[in-house]
Protein backbone atom coordinates (compact mmCIF):
# COMPACT_ATOMS: atom_id res chain seq x y z
CA UNK A 1 0.00 0.00 0.00
CA UNK A 2 1.43 3.12 -0.75
CA UNK A 3 0.22 6.33 1.45
CA UNK A 4 -0.08 9.68 -0.21
CA UNK A 5 0.47 12.84 2.58
CA UNK A 6 -0.48 16.47 1.18
CA UNK A 7 -2.45 18.94 2.41
CA UNK A 8 -3.83 19.99 -1.21
CA UNK A 9 -6.40 18.18 -2.08
CA UNK A 10 -6.27 18.38 -5.91
CA UNK A 11 -2.42 16.76 -5.26
CA UNK A 12 -3.90 14.07 -3.35
CA UNK A 13 -6.73 13.15 -5.59
CA UNK A 14 -4.18 13.27 -8.92
CA UNK A 15 -1.83 11.16 -7.26
CA UNK A 16 -4.65 8.68 -5.88
CA UNK A 17 -6.03 8.24 -9.35
CA UNK A 18 -2.78 7.92 -11.24
CA UNK A 19 -1.61 5.36 -8.79
CA UNK A 20 -4.80 3.31 -8.47
CA UNK A 21 -4.72 3.51 -12.55
CA UNK A 22 -1.32 1.68 -12.23
CA UNK A 23 -3.06 -1.40 -9.71
CA UNK A 24 -1.40 -0.06 -6.44
CA UNK A 25 -3.46 -0.25 -3.38
CA UNK A 26 -3.54 3.52 -2.32
CA UNK A 27 -4.91 5.67 0.81
CA UNK A 28 -4.31 9.15 1.54
CA UNK A 29 -3.61 11.56 4.09
CA UNK A 30 -4.00 15.54 4.70
CA UNK A 31 -1.95 16.57 8.17
CA UNK A 32 0.78 14.77 10.09
CA UNK A 33 -1.28 13.55 12.99
CA UNK A 34 -3.80 11.61 10.58
CA UNK A 35 -0.60 10.05 8.60
CA UNK A 36 0.69 9.03 11.60
CA UNK A 37 -2.34 7.11 12.69
CA UNK A 38 -2.58 5.40 9.29
CA UNK A 39 1.25 4.41 9.07
CA UNK A 40 1.02 2.60 12.79
CA UNK A 41 -2.31 1.25 11.47
CA UNK A 42 -1.93 0.37 7.77
CA UNK A 43 2.06 -0.04 7.83
CA UNK A 44 2.27 1.16 4.24
CA UNK A 45 5.37 -0.18 2.24
CA UNK A 46 6.07 3.26 0.53
CA UNK A 47 5.22 7.20 1.32
CA UNK A 48 4.66 10.01 -0.83
CA UNK A 49 5.06 12.83 1.02
CA UNK A 50 4.88 17.29 0.46
CA UNK A 51 7.01 18.82 3.05
CA UNK A 52 5.25 21.84 2.86
CA UNK A 53 1.80 21.99 4.87
CA UNK A 54 -1.20 24.41 5.61
CA UNK A 55 0.00 27.85 4.64
CA UNK A 56 3.67 27.13 6.21
CA UNK A 57 6.25 27.04 3.35
CA UNK A 58 9.26 26.46 5.32
CA UNK A 59 8.97 22.77 5.34
CA UNK A 60 9.45 22.32 9.06
CA UNK A 61 6.15 20.40 9.82
CA UNK A 62 7.43 17.73 7.24
CA UNK A 63 10.68 17.18 8.17
CA UNK A 64 9.15 17.10 11.45
CA UNK A 65 7.03 14.80 10.03
CA UNK A 66 9.63 12.97 8.19
CA UNK A 67 11.81 12.33 11.28
CA UNK A 68 8.56 10.68 13.17
CA UNK A 69 7.98 8.48 10.19
CA UNK A 70 11.81 7.31 9.84
CA UNK A 71 11.52 6.68 13.66
CA UNK A 72 8.66 4.12 13.78
CA UNK A 73 10.49 2.32 10.30
CA UNK A 74 13.54 3.33 9.17
CA UNK A 75 13.46 1.08 6.04
CA UNK A 76 10.44 2.09 4.55
CA UNK A 77 11.18 4.36 1.67
CA UNK A 78 9.82 7.88 1.01
CA UNK A 79 9.72 9.64 -2.19
CA UNK A 80 9.49 13.51 -1.51
CA UNK A 81 7.46 15.85 -3.47
CA UNK A 82 8.77 19.29 -3.85
CA UNK A 83 9.29 22.20 -6.11
CA UNK A 84 12.35 23.97 -7.32
CA UNK A 85 11.92 26.58 -5.17
CA UNK A 86 12.43 24.50 -2.77
CA UNK A 87 15.25 22.18 -3.99
CA UNK A 88 17.55 23.02 -1.11
CA UNK A 89 14.21 21.41 1.36
CA UNK A 90 14.21 18.40 -0.33
CA UNK A 91 18.20 18.05 -0.03
CA UNK A 92 17.67 18.46 3.95
CA UNK A 93 14.92 15.68 3.22
CA UNK A 94 17.42 13.14 1.81
CA UNK A 95 19.66 13.86 5.07
CA UNK A 96 17.10 12.68 6.55
CA UNK A 97 16.37 9.44 5.17
CA UNK A 98 13.98 10.00 2.05
CA UNK A 99 15.05 8.22 -0.71
CA UNK A 100 13.82 10.25 -4.02
CA UNK A 101 12.18 13.63 -4.75
CA UNK A 102 9.97 14.87 -7.57
CA UNK A 103 9.47 17.94 -9.07
CA UNK A 104 6.39 19.77 -9.17
CA UNK A 105 4.85 19.80 -12.09
CA UNK A 106 5.57 15.77 -11.82
CA UNK A 107 6.10 13.95 -15.06
CA UNK A 108 3.67 10.98 -13.88
CA UNK A 109 5.89 8.44 -15.92
CA UNK A 110 8.67 9.87 -13.87
CA UNK A 111 6.50 8.98 -10.86
CA UNK A 112 5.76 6.07 -11.76
CA UNK A 113 9.12 4.73 -12.17
CA UNK A 114 10.30 6.10 -8.93
CA UNK A 115 7.58 4.51 -6.88
CA UNK A 116 7.98 0.98 -8.71
CA UNK A 117 12.08 1.33 -8.14
CA UNK A 118 11.47 1.82 -4.71
CA UNK A 119 9.01 -0.86 -4.18
CA UNK A 120 11.12 -3.40 -6.08
CA UNK A 121 14.08 -2.61 -4.14
CA UNK A 122 12.13 -3.26 -0.88
CA UNK A 123 10.82 -6.69 -2.21
CA UNK A 124 14.56 -7.88 -3.21
CA UNK A 125 16.69 -9.25 -0.15
CA UNK A 126 20.34 -9.57 -0.34
CA UNK A 127 21.16 -13.65 -0.15
CA UNK A 128 24.84 -14.64 -0.35
CA UNK A 129 26.22 -16.76 -3.24
CA UNK A 130 29.11 -18.67 -4.32
CA UNK A 131 30.49 -17.17 -7.66
CA UNK A 132 28.99 -20.28 -9.53
CA UNK A 133 25.56 -19.32 -8.10
CA UNK A 134 25.86 -15.88 -9.20
CA UNK A 135 27.15 -16.63 -12.76
CA UNK A 136 23.81 -19.37 -13.01
CA UNK A 137 21.93 -16.40 -12.41
CA UNK A 138 23.29 -13.06 -13.93
CA UNK A 139 25.70 -12.31 -16.81
CA UNK A 140 28.60 -11.06 -15.47
CA UNK A 141 31.13 -13.20 -17.89
CA UNK A 142 33.49 -9.97 -18.25
CA UNK A 143 34.19 -9.30 -14.25
CA UNK A 144 37.00 -11.79 -13.11
CA UNK A 145 37.10 -11.66 -9.51
CA UNK A 146 35.94 -14.62 -6.25
CA UNK A 147 37.08 -12.43 -3.62
CA UNK A 148 34.04 -11.31 -0.91
CA UNK A 149 34.10 -7.90 -1.61
CA UNK A 150 33.68 -8.87 -5.21
CA UNK A 151 30.86 -10.69 -4.71
CA UNK A 152 29.16 -8.71 -2.37
CA UNK A 153 29.36 -6.13 -5.48
CA UNK A 154 28.21 -8.52 -7.97
CA UNK A 155 24.91 -9.87 -6.02
CA UNK A 156 24.36 -5.77 -5.23
CA UNK A 157 24.41 -5.35 -8.93
CA UNK A 158 22.10 -8.55 -9.45
CA UNK A 159 19.75 -7.44 -6.98
CA UNK A 160 19.04 -3.63 -8.33
CA UNK A 161 19.84 -4.40 -12.54
CA UNK A 162 16.07 -5.39 -13.05
CA UNK A 163 14.67 -1.58 -11.01
CA UNK A 164 15.53 1.74 -12.70
CA UNK A 165 17.68 3.03 -9.68
CA UNK A 166 20.20 5.35 -10.26
CA UNK A 167 23.48 4.17 -10.20
CA UNK A 168 26.73 5.54 -8.24
CA UNK A 169 30.09 3.58 -9.15
CA UNK A 170 33.47 4.67 -7.08
CA UNK A 171 36.73 3.66 -7.34
CA UNK A 172 40.53 4.60 -8.31
CA UNK A 173 41.20 4.66 -11.64
CA UNK A 174 41.76 1.24 -13.43
CA UNK A 175 39.22 -0.39 -11.04
CA UNK A 176 36.63 -1.53 -13.83
CA UNK A 177 33.61 0.88 -13.29
CA UNK A 178 32.78 0.64 -17.11
CA UNK A 179 32.22 -3.14 -16.86
CA UNK A 180 30.34 -2.93 -13.62
CA UNK A 181 27.87 -0.32 -15.56
CA UNK A 182 27.40 -2.59 -19.05
CA UNK A 183 26.61 -5.72 -16.13
CA UNK A 184 24.40 -3.50 -14.37
CA UNK A 185 23.05 -2.79 -18.00
CA UNK A 186 23.59 -6.42 -19.42
CA UNK A 187 21.23 -7.61 -16.76
CA UNK A 188 18.37 -4.94 -16.79
CA UNK A 189 14.96 -4.93 -18.63
CA UNK A 190 16.66 -2.36 -21.01
CA UNK A 191 19.38 -5.00 -22.13
CA UNK A 192 17.97 -5.15 -25.48
CA UNK A 193 18.06 -1.04 -26.13
CA UNK A 194 20.94 1.07 -26.38
CA UNK A 195 23.98 1.38 -23.45
CA UNK A 196 25.61 5.28 -24.62
CA UNK A 197 28.81 6.02 -22.77
CA UNK A 198 29.88 9.98 -22.27
CA UNK A 199 33.25 10.46 -21.17
CA UNK A 200 32.14 13.82 -19.23
CA UNK A 201 35.84 14.23 -18.34
CA UNK A 202 36.43 14.69 -22.28
CA UNK A 203 33.40 17.29 -23.34
CA UNK A 204 34.30 20.65 -22.92
CA UNK A 205 31.94 23.35 -21.50
CA UNK A 206 31.40 24.93 -24.58
CA UNK A 207 29.99 21.73 -26.53
CA UNK A 208 28.32 20.47 -23.32
CA UNK A 209 25.13 21.05 -24.34
CA UNK A 210 25.39 19.72 -28.16
CA UNK A 211 26.88 16.47 -27.11
CA UNK A 212 24.36 15.88 -24.48
CA UNK A 213 20.70 16.96 -25.90
CA UNK A 214 21.92 17.59 -29.67
CA UNK A 215 21.62 20.86 -31.92
CA UNK A 216 19.91 21.61 -35.06
CA UNK A 217 21.44 23.05 -38.11
CA UNK A 218 22.24 26.53 -37.83
CA UNK A 219 22.36 26.85 -33.65
CA UNK A 220 25.48 28.24 -33.51
CA UNK A 221 28.43 29.22 -36.20
CA UNK A 222 30.08 25.18 -36.90
CA UNK A 223 26.31 23.62 -36.64
CA UNK A 224 26.13 22.70 -40.37
CA UNK A 225 23.81 19.86 -39.46
CA UNK A 226 21.89 18.30 -37.21
CA UNK A 227 23.15 16.38 -34.61
CA UNK A 228 21.10 13.78 -32.25
CA UNK A 229 22.34 14.29 -28.69
CA UNK A 230 23.79 11.01 -26.37
CA UNK A 231 20.47 11.24 -23.97
CA UNK A 232 18.42 10.84 -27.29
CA UNK A 233 20.77 8.46 -28.53
CA UNK A 234 20.13 6.12 -25.03
CA UNK A 235 16.50 6.68 -25.08
CA UNK A 236 14.85 3.62 -23.52
CA UNK A 237 18.68 2.12 -22.64
CA UNK A 238 20.88 3.19 -20.22
CA UNK A 239 23.32 6.48 -20.14
CA UNK A 240 26.66 5.67 -18.59
CA UNK A 241 27.71 8.99 -17.24
CA UNK A 242 31.84 8.41 -16.97
CA UNK A 243 34.18 10.98 -14.57
CA UNK A 244 31.08 12.87 -13.75
CA UNK A 245 33.49 14.25 -10.77
CA UNK A 246 34.76 16.61 -13.26
CA UNK A 247 31.65 18.84 -14.34
CA UNK A 248 32.47 22.50 -14.68
CA UNK A 249 28.74 23.97 -11.67
CA UNK A 250 26.89 24.75 -15.43
CA UNK A 251 26.94 22.01 -16.64
CA UNK A 252 25.78 20.24 -13.61
CA UNK A 253 23.05 22.29 -13.11
CA UNK A 254 22.04 21.33 -17.03
CA UNK A 255 22.65 17.87 -15.98
CA UNK A 256 20.02 17.97 -13.18
CA UNK A 257 17.49 19.43 -15.15
CA UNK A 258 17.69 16.72 -17.40
CA UNK A 259 18.10 13.80 -14.74
CA UNK A 260 15.26 15.60 -12.46
CA UNK A 261 12.44 16.11 -14.86
CA UNK A 262 13.53 13.27 -17.83
CA UNK A 263 13.20 16.53 -19.98
CA UNK A 264 15.55 18.50 -22.33
CA UNK A 265 15.66 20.97 -25.07
CA UNK A 266 17.41 20.51 -28.24
CA UNK A 267 20.38 23.09 -28.74
CA UNK A 268 18.63 25.63 -31.27
CA UNK A 269 15.15 24.67 -31.05
CA UNK A 270 12.42 25.85 -28.55
CA UNK A 271 10.74 22.23 -28.47
CA UNK A 272 11.15 20.20 -25.13
CA UNK A 273 11.84 16.15 -25.73
CA UNK A 274 11.26 13.57 -23.11
CA UNK A 275 13.79 10.68 -22.44
CA UNK A 276 13.41 7.39 -20.81
CA UNK A 277 16.86 6.27 -19.95
CA UNK A 278 18.57 4.53 -16.72
CA UNK A 279 21.32 6.64 -15.35
CA UNK A 280 24.35 5.21 -13.97
CA UNK A 281 27.36 7.60 -13.32
CA UNK A 282 31.23 6.81 -12.34
CA UNK A 283 33.92 8.26 -11.08
CA UNK A 284 37.52 8.40 -8.99
CA UNK A 285 36.85 11.40 -6.92
CA UNK A 286 35.66 11.89 -3.66
CA UNK A 287 32.25 13.32 -4.71
CA UNK A 288 31.12 13.88 -0.62
CA UNK A 289 34.47 15.92 -0.44
CA UNK A 290 33.81 17.79 -3.42
CA UNK A 291 30.38 18.70 -2.06
CA UNK A 292 31.53 19.97 1.33
CA UNK A 293 33.93 22.09 -0.87
CA UNK A 294 30.73 23.61 -3.17
CA UNK A 295 32.56 22.21 -6.52
CA UNK A 296 29.58 19.54 -6.71
CA UNK A 297 26.15 20.30 -6.18
CA UNK A 298 24.70 18.25 -3.21
CA UNK A 299 21.23 18.04 -5.12
CA UNK A 300 22.79 16.18 -7.95
CA UNK A 301 24.71 13.63 -5.56
CA UNK A 302 21.13 12.98 -4.45
CA UNK A 303 20.00 12.56 -7.91
CA UNK A 304 22.60 9.64 -8.79
CA UNK A 305 22.98 7.75 -5.96
CA UNK A 306 20.31 5.86 -5.12
CA UNK A 307 22.92 2.99 -5.03
CA UNK A 308 26.49 3.57 -4.16
CA UNK A 309 29.08 0.91 -5.33
CA UNK A 310 32.58 0.85 -3.79
CA UNK A 311 34.63 -0.56 -5.88
CA UNK A 312 38.07 -1.69 -3.99
CA UNK A 313 41.69 -1.17 -5.20
CA UNK A 314 43.17 -4.61 -6.71
CA UNK A 315 45.82 -4.20 -3.93
CA UNK A 316 42.92 -4.53 -1.22
CA UNK A 317 42.04 -7.98 -3.40
CA UNK A 318 45.22 -9.91 -4.01
CA UNK A 319 43.52 -13.36 -4.67
CA UNK A 320 42.31 -12.24 -7.43
CA UNK A 321 45.05 -11.13 -9.33
CA UNK A 322 46.28 -14.72 -10.27
CA UNK A 323 42.46 -15.45 -11.52
CA UNK A 324 43.17 -11.72 -13.54
CA UNK A 325 46.55 -12.62 -14.96
CA UNK A 326 45.35 -15.98 -16.30
CA UNK A 327 42.58 -14.31 -17.83
CA UNK A 328 44.57 -12.12 -19.53
CA UNK A 329 47.36 -14.65 -20.54
CA UNK A 330 44.63 -16.98 -22.14
CA UNK A 331 43.54 -13.91 -23.87
CA UNK A 332 46.81 -12.85 -25.08
CA UNK A 333 48.03 -16.80 -26.03
CA UNK A 334 45.62 -16.46 -29.19
CA UNK A 335 46.06 -12.90 -30.21
CA UNK A 336 49.79 -13.61 -30.06
CA UNK A 337 50.15 -17.10 -31.10
CA UNK A 338 52.07 -18.26 -28.18
CA UNK A 339 49.46 -21.33 -26.95
CA UNK A 340 52.44 -22.61 -24.28
CA UNK A 341 52.52 -19.14 -22.25
CA UNK A 342 52.36 -19.74 -18.35
CA UNK A 343 53.57 -17.69 -15.59
CA UNK A 344 55.69 -19.21 -12.70
CA UNK A 345 54.24 -19.65 -9.21
CA UNK A 346 56.87 -17.27 -8.11
CA UNK A 347 56.03 -14.65 -10.81
CA UNK A 348 52.36 -14.60 -9.64
CA UNK A 349 53.02 -14.44 -6.22
CA UNK A 350 55.12 -11.53 -6.88
CA UNK A 351 52.57 -9.81 -8.89
CA UNK A 352 49.96 -9.99 -5.77
CA UNK A 353 52.29 -8.08 -3.51
CA UNK A 354 52.80 -5.27 -6.03
CA UNK A 355 51.13 -1.58 -4.74
CA UNK A 356 49.67 -1.71 -8.59
CA UNK A 357 48.42 1.84 -8.11
CA UNK A 358 46.95 2.02 -12.01
CA UNK A 359 45.42 -1.29 -10.84
CA UNK A 360 43.37 -3.66 -13.52
CA UNK A 361 44.48 -1.45 -16.24
CA UNK A 362 47.99 -1.67 -15.06
CA UNK A 363 48.02 -5.25 -14.54
CA UNK A 364 46.98 -5.66 -17.76
CA UNK A 365 49.22 -3.56 -19.09
CA UNK A 366 52.54 -5.31 -17.68
CA UNK A 367 51.07 -8.69 -18.69
CA UNK A 368 50.80 -7.39 -22.33
CA UNK A 369 54.40 -5.59 -22.50
CA UNK A 370 55.49 -8.54 -20.94
CA UNK A 371 54.07 -11.12 -23.03
CA UNK A 372 55.25 -8.47 -26.46
CA UNK A 373 58.77 -8.65 -24.84
CA UNK A 374 59.77 -11.85 -23.59
CA UNK A 375 60.94 -14.87 -25.22
CA UNK A 376 60.21 -17.25 -22.70
CA UNK A 377 57.29 -19.64 -22.56
CA UNK A 378 56.96 -19.48 -19.41
CA UNK A 379 57.24 -15.51 -17.34
CA UNK A 380 59.06 -15.61 -14.38
CA UNK A 381 59.46 -12.38 -12.42
CA UNK A 382 62.71 -10.84 -13.92
CA UNK A 383 60.35 -10.89 -17.24
CA UNK A 384 57.84 -8.98 -15.06
CA UNK A 385 59.96 -6.77 -13.37
CA UNK A 386 61.97 -5.58 -16.18
CA UNK A 387 58.31 -4.11 -17.59
CA UNK A 388 56.90 -2.65 -14.48
CA UNK A 389 56.96 1.44 -15.11
CA UNK A 390 57.79 2.17 -10.88
CA UNK A 391 59.81 -0.39 -8.70
CA UNK A 392 56.96 -1.87 -6.53
CA UNK A 393 57.88 0.71 -3.14
CA UNK A 394 55.89 1.55 -0.82
CA UNK A 395 54.05 5.58 -1.04
CA UNK A 396 56.49 6.56 1.59
CA UNK A 397 59.54 4.92 0.49
CA UNK A 398 59.66 7.01 -2.79
CA UNK A 399 62.56 9.49 -3.26
CA UNK A 400 61.69 13.14 -3.85
CA UNK A 401 63.73 15.83 -4.73
CA UNK A 402 65.01 18.20 -1.45
CA UNK A 403 63.07 21.10 -0.73
CA UNK A 404 63.73 23.93 -2.05
CA UNK A 405 65.18 22.15 -5.25
CA UNK A 406 62.04 22.18 -7.36
CA UNK A 407 58.61 24.04 -7.15
CA UNK A 408 56.01 21.97 -7.33
CA UNK A 409 54.63 23.25 -10.59
CA UNK A 410 58.54 22.18 -11.72
CA UNK A 411 58.10 18.27 -10.70
CA UNK A 412 54.47 17.93 -12.13
CA UNK A 413 55.80 19.13 -15.54
CA UNK A 414 58.82 16.41 -15.52
CA UNK A 415 56.65 13.73 -14.26
CA UNK A 416 54.44 14.16 -17.30
CA UNK A 417 57.21 14.74 -19.90
CA UNK A 418 59.04 11.30 -18.55
CA UNK A 419 55.12 9.76 -18.84
CA UNK A 420 54.96 10.90 -22.53
CA UNK A 421 58.34 9.50 -22.92
CA UNK A 422 57.84 6.38 -21.77
CA UNK A 423 54.31 5.82 -23.12
CA UNK A 424 55.67 7.28 -26.83
CA UNK A 425 53.40 10.01 -26.53
CA UNK A 426 49.77 7.93 -25.91
CA UNK A 427 48.12 10.12 -24.24
CA UNK A 428 45.20 6.96 -22.67
CA UNK A 429 48.54 5.39 -21.27
CA UNK A 430 50.14 8.40 -20.03
CA UNK A 431 47.06 10.15 -18.59
CA UNK A 432 46.27 6.13 -16.82
CA UNK A 433 49.96 6.12 -15.35
CA UNK A 434 49.50 9.68 -14.15
CA UNK A 435 46.51 9.12 -12.31
CA UNK A 436 44.63 11.42 -14.70
CA UNK A 437 41.87 11.59 -16.88
CA UNK A 438 43.15 12.33 -20.97
CA UNK A 439 41.20 15.94 -20.78
CA UNK A 440 43.03 16.64 -17.49
CA UNK A 441 46.94 15.53 -18.94
CA UNK A 442 45.69 17.85 -22.42
CA UNK A 443 45.00 20.93 -19.60
CA UNK A 444 48.44 20.40 -18.43
CA UNK A 445 49.86 19.86 -21.55
CA UNK A 446 48.90 23.11 -22.81
CA UNK A 447 49.38 25.05 -19.35
CA UNK A 448 53.03 24.07 -19.38
CA UNK A 449 53.37 24.08 -22.76
CA UNK A 450 54.63 20.79 -23.41
CA UNK A 451 55.00 20.03 -27.13
CA UNK A 452 53.92 16.38 -28.66
CA UNK A 453 52.50 14.61 -31.36
CA UNK A 454 49.96 11.72 -30.04
CA UNK A 455 50.29 8.45 -31.03
CA UNK A 456 47.53 6.70 -31.65
CA UNK A 457 45.99 4.90 -28.80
Amino acid sequence: MVLIIDDDIAVRTSLLLLLKNEGYDVMDSSEPADAIKKIKKHEPELIILDLNFSNDTSGKEGMHLLGKIKQIDATLPIILITGWASIELAVQGMKLGANDFINKPWSNDHLLQSVKTLLDLKEKKTEHHTRKQLDKTYDFQHIIGEDPKMLNILETIGRVAGTDASILIMGESGTGKELIAEAVHQNSLRRSKPFVKVNLGGISTSLFESEMFGHVRGAFTDARFDRTGRFELANKGTIFLDEIGDLDAGSQVKLLRVLQDRTYEVLGSSKTKSVDVRVVCATNKNLGEMVSKTTFREDLLYRINLITIYLPALRNRPKDIPLLVNYFINNLKEIYGRPSLSVAGSAMKWLQQLPLPGNIRQLKNIVERTILVSKNDELDIDDFRSQLELSPVKKGDIQLPGIGTLTLEEVEVEMIKRAMDHHKNKIAKAAASLGLTRSALYRRLDKYQIPYDEAED
